[in-house]
């Protein structure tokens, strides 16, 4: 592929912290876009995997592909040395392990060129599993600026960080990544992004999201930071900060939490019409509390088929 002219109009953020299992398909899906006037910035945040090698090679084959190497300081450092770098118009942020859609990036672009209103856009995603099997839609993500600005300040998920696209000149004008906002930097950063300008989805999935069963622990410490982000986000608005609900469990067992995790993902893919997803995590969920009721009608659904 020859050198572009000029800056790109999109950057791309990928943060890669040992991700040589996934990280050839995520890659290779940033390069399949039908849009491709775009530099791909992956930073190698100190793996200690191939991850680092394998990006020197999809730099040598494609000159969108740049390469940051640098000692690991987490995901916030990461994407804040990648934005630095970054010379698009338009920052698409993209993880490691997620697999984009042909048509993500132009119909992102599409979509902001002609809302110029609009700072902050993400998609509708597909939510799949470490094997790459469809599980089903990500439920409760808001299309329009009103619901998700609601949304976020209910410490509800209505927006998905890999699938988003930010004016670079919003995400600069608010500093970029705010450190010490780990695990919710994304919750941060949107709400700012809120209120910059106007904030969407688009009602496509464009995006396969990759979730990890093995990333199912509840973590006090992590509810203690949302509540951080979001007390700081009332504050600036000038609105009354009210503690939302607990929605996770706390004091169970982790063989408790893949149960329900399994299951849920069960009764997900179930009414997706993902039979053989459905199939394979009722199976797990029975292996891991069998003497459950609400797991056995899984399994008997999924038998069923409906």
């Amino acid at each position: 592929m020859e050198e572009r002219q000029g800056n790109p109009a999109v950057s791309v953020l990928m943060p890669v912290y040992n991700a040589e299992r996934f990280l050839p398909l995520a890659v290779q899906s940033v390069l399949d876009q039908t849009f491709a006037d775009f530099e791909l910035i992956a930073v190698d945040d100190g793996s200690k995997d191939n991850s680092g090698a394998m990006l020197q090679g999809f730099a040598r084959r494609d000159p969108r592909v740049k390469v940051i190497s640098r000692p690991n300081t987490g995901i916030v450092g990461a994407l804040n040395d990648a934005l630095a770098a970054a010379k698009g118009e338009l920052i698409a942020r993209m993880d490691s392990d997620d697999l984009c859609l042909p048509e993500r990036f132009a119909a992102q672009v599409k979509y902001m060129t002609e809302h110029p209103e609009v700072v902050l856009l993400g998609t509708q995603v597909m939510v799949i599993d470490e094997d790459g099997d469809a599980i089903a839609p990500l439920r409760g993500l808001y299309l329009e600026h009103e619901k998700i600005e609601r949304s976020l300040l209910d410490a509800d998920w209505p927006m998905v960080h890999p699938s988003v696209m930010i004016r670079a000149s919003a995400l600069r004008a608010i500093g970029g990544y705010e450190q010490g906002t780990f695990p919710h930097e994304d919750h941060d950063l949107f709400s700012k992004l809120g209120e910059q300008g106007r904030v969407a989805n688009l009602d496509q999935v464009l995006l396969k999201y990759r979730r990890h069963s093995t990333s199912i622990s509840w973590n006090a410490q992590s509810r203690a930071k949302l509540l951080e982000v979001l007390k700081k986000a009332c504050v600036r608005r000038g609105v009354e900060y009210v503690v939302p609900p607990l929605r996770g469990k706390e004091n169970v067992s982790d063989r408790r939490r893949r149960q329900e995790l399994c299951r849920n993902w069960g009764w997900q893919a179930l009414q997706a019409g993902n039979l053989a997803t459905a199939r394979k995590y009722a199976t797990r969920a029975l292996k891991a509390g069998p003497l459950s009721a609400e797991t056995w009608k899984l399994m008997a659904c999924t038998v069923r088929g409906h």
